[in-house]
Order: structure tokens, then sequence, then C-alpha cells
């Protein structure tokens, strides 16, 4: 008598077989001569195809047939299409290290987790991420890599704050604790705030900003 994992690699290997199938898709349990058949295919045709190869598999008494049809233009919706699709997504957007983010989908929520060198790179997989049809949420564990010094950071900070045309530097302050940024002082409206706070994501090593910034 076979074993259950005999009798599901028997299985798996008939599917592979069977021209009309196409496998890639379709999951196998087997416990007792009862075989699962899950995973989804393109058309009614492949399902059956599918039930008939497996039925034909010497030791299988019993087949409980989960597959569903799922058709080219409908969405993309279970876990592995899902994950297929932010990988796909993230490849193509150059503002995320695709090799360096891992990608884990349940009941369509997505956990992102791995390291980047800066935040916009974080919340650019983030947001990519969202964008993909069947997403319940995104639970963003991908870490910034890099351990700056608190002098470097508020010196990175200051020097891009600099840069911007649209800001009084010596109008802003900047302090550091671990990952933390703190902006305190003046400006004169919300655009130049929205800028002191670009600056200071800009810097790899920020995980935190707190405004503190008033208005004049």
């Amino acid at each position: 008598m076979k074993t259950d994992s005999q009798l599901q690699r028997d299985v798996l290997d008939e599917l592979a077989f069977e021209p009309m199938v196409e496998h890639g898709q379709i999951g196998v349990m087997a416990k007792d001569g009862v075989v699962t058949l899950t995973g989804h295919v393109p058309n009614y045709a492949q399902k059956m195809a599918a039930e008939r190869a497996a039925a034909r598999v010497n030791g299988v008494k019993a087949i409980a047939e989960e597959i569903k049809v799922r058709f080219p233009s409908d969405p993309k919706t279970s876990d592995t299409e899902i994950a297929e699709r932010i990988l796909q997504l993230f490849r193509w957007d150059v503002t995320v290290p695709d090799e360096r983010i891992q990608v884990r989908v349940e009941n369509g929520w997505v956990t992102l987790s791995g390291d980047v060198e800066w935040n916009y790179q974080k919340k650019a997989a983030q947001t990519a991420a969202g964008r993909i049809t069947g997403v319940k949420g995104v639970n963003n564990r991908v870490e910034i890599k890099g351990e700056p010094s608190p002098a470097d950071v508020r010196e990175r900070i200051m020097t891009a704050i600099k840069r911007q045309s649209a800001l009084d530097a010596n109008a802003i302050s900047v302090s550091v604790a671990g990952h933390t940024v703190k902006l305190s002082g003046e400006v004169h409206g919300w655009n130049e705030r929205r800028v002191a706070e670009q600056a200071a994501w800009s810097v790899p090593g920020v995980n935190r900003v707190e405004d503190e910034i008033a208005f004049a």
C-alpha cells in the first residue's frame, strides 16, 4: 500500500504528464487514499482533465476536487498570484531594490521583510504592493540598513535642508536620537514644513521623524 507522500507524488507526476493540464497552479494533498486537488486553471476542460488524471492513479480511492476555474480576464486574487504580481511590479519599479525584499501573502494580507538603504525605498515597496488587486493590507517590516552616528545623520539632514531654496536653514533645528529625528523651529507655510520633513526622511537610517516645526 502506498504511503500518503507516495500517492501525492504519483498524482503530481500524472498531472505533469497530462498535456491538457497546466499543472503548475494545482496543489495535491493525499490522506488514506483520498486525494484533494486545489488551485486554479484557466478553463473548465482543464479542471475535468486534472480530475481524470488524478483518478487514474493507482491507490486513489476518492477525489475531493476544489480546483477553481479562473479566466485570464479575471482579477488575480489568489495568494500565489498576488505574490507573483507584487514581485513582478517590484522588478519594474526602479525605486524598489527587489533583490533585498521578501514577500509573504496569507489570505490577501501582505508582509514585506528584508532591508533597504533608504526610507523612500521602504515606502515605495509598500505603495507598490498596495496597488495589487486582492491585497487587503500591507505589513511593512522592511528595515532601513545602516547605523550612521547621530551627528552624521544631523549633518546630512542640515545639508539637505540648506539645498532647498524654499527654506531658511537657520530657522530650523534638527536633533537626532537613535533612528528618530526631531525637527523644530519656524516656517512660513505647510510647503516649507513638508520640504523639511522630506529632507529628514531622505537620510539613510532614519526610521521616524517628529515634526514640531511651528508656523511663524
